[in-house]
């Protein structure tokens, strides 16, 4: 099929583009809180633990999002919800800024963390669904370069209004009306995607679409192998328990633990934390985040010229034996009284890289992809759901490990988690590239054991 494709770029890339926005807005809402929580510490004197609560209750909101939004996309669309999720970003974030107390502020965090939930599996998804397979890759990287703008943005922000008086960290917060903005503007102007349309029967809508995308003969081709991947009972939870979905949840939510687990948000919230730590200065803590972002902006680049050329697997290997590479030196760093300075900082940029071009491009390619047609929406919301949670879990504790227990125990798990990851994916991960969605759900009919056997 690729070799007859005539994919129209201009169009699927302001499809991928314009999902991948959304992106922007998570990266966005879960990086603003890094610069501004030494102020807002001050501002509600909290604790450790409340510090934590700060930071995660975002995550907790964003459980609650990616719960709702995977079965509400497979009755009512991809584009209506992504509209939705629009607005609440732009009104939380104006909640946020103007909170007069710390439970309201942790109030506004989950709401906007409803929005970050919903759009960081309906976005993935839409791309997925929009692009042709020979650069789908390239298309589903969008949404992690995405991620990587909005978490820039949010450090120059941070840094710029760090100065601007005792409300600057209220600033920071309400800055992100502009991005929601644009974001709404975008969805409203692109259509719904091709495989929802025909879920719903939209036969004809779904051929133009995919014929304005690839050409008339690929597209008279994906209609029929669409139409034949859809079930025509009801989709529902119960839907998950059919016997081909058992494997695909497992690998999905396995990946969607370890992601976490290894430690990137981590990294990059408590940033400032973990260099002030090291040794430097307020400011020059929070200068150095301009350099993290730098880097996963750089790397997240390096991953559009792999990721399609490659393969998902290979790079989800290599990433996450470079990143627990740099958790172990941590270790070392912490142990021998060498968690000092640029040291540090190299470290913590090697492990952005590693993670930027390989397993963060990968993750939100590869899980949408896997999962059949007529049960995309509901299925996502698995591995979903549960990154959050891990994500949640993760940042909630990491100020109380990393200060209480010890930086060398706490980046210890993390390495661990970070090899567990690597061995997960060699044995039960399947490889995508340059398959059709519908090729990839044929996939999973081969038995668990061959695949092992193979990966061995």
């Amino acid at each position: 099929m690729n070799g007859n494709e005539s994919i129209n770029m201009r169009y699927v890339l302001f499809l991928a583009c314009t999902a991948a926005l959304g992106g922007l807005l998570f990266g966005f809402d879960i990086a603003i809180i890094t610069g501004a929580g030494p102020f807002i510490t001050r501002h509600f004197s909290l604790s450790d633990l409340g510090l934590g609560w700060a930071f995660s209750s975002l995550l907790f909101g964003c459980v609650f999002g990616s719960f709702a939004s995977g079965r509400l996309a497979d009755r009512y669309g991809r584009k209506p919800l992504l509209l939705v999720v629009a607005v609440l970003f732009a009104l939380t974030s104006i909640a946020t800024a103007v909170a007069p107390s710390f439970t309201l502020f942790i109030t506004a965090r989950v709401l906007g963390g409803i929005a970050v939930g919903g759009v960081s599996l309906l976005s993935p998804m839409y791309i997925s669904e929009v692009s042709p397979p020979s650069i789908r890759g390239r298309m589903g990287a969008l949404y992690q370069m995405s991620i990587v703008v909005g978490i820039m943005v949010s450090y120059s922000i941070n840094f710029l209004l760090r100065n601007s008086g005792p409300a600057n960290w209220r600033w920071m917060f309400a800055s992100g009306v502009v991005p929601s903005g644009v974001f709404l503007v975008c969805v409203l102007l692109a259509p719904e995607s091709p495989r929802f349309l025909s879920l719903k029967g939209r036969r004809e809508e779904a051929f133009r679409l995919l014929e304005r995308i690839s050409g008339r003969q690929v597209a008279q081709a994906q209609v029929i192998e669409i139409e034949a991947s859809l079930h025509k009972e009801k989709q529902n939870w119960r839907s998950l328990l059919r016997p081909e979905m058992r494997r695909v949840l497992a690998v999905s939510t396995g990946l969607a633990i370890l992601i976490h687990f290894s430690g990137i948000n981590t990294v990059i919230d408590y940033a400032p934390a973990i260099f002030q730590s090291a040794g430097w200065k307020v400011d020059g803590a929070l200068a150095s985040t301009f350099l993290t972002g730098i880097t996963e902006f750089l790397f997240t680049i390096v991953s559009f010229w792999f990721i399609d050329r490659y393969g998902r697997k290979p790079l989800y290997i290599v990433g996450s034996a470079g990143m627990a590479l740099c958790l172990l030196v941590m270790v070392w760093a912490a142990l021998t009284g060498h968690f000092y300075g640029v040291l540090v900082l190299t470290l913590v940029l090697s492990y952005l890289a590693f993670f930027s071009a390989c397993i963060g491009p990968v993750f939100w390619t590869l899980v949408p992809e896997i999962f059949p047609n007529d049960v995309r929406g509901v299925a996502m919301t698995v591995p979903v759901l549960v990154q959050w949670v891990a994500n949640a879990i993760v940042v909630l504790f990491f100020p109380y490990a990393f200060h209480a227990i010890g930086k060398a125990f706490t980046f210890g798990v993390l390495a661990i988690m970070a090899i567990a990851q690597g061995v997960f994916t060699l044995l039960y991960v399947p490889e995508t590239k340059d398959k059709s969605l519908e090729e990839i759900e044929r996939t999973w009919s081969v038995p668990a054991e061959v695949v092992i056997r193979k990966a061995v």
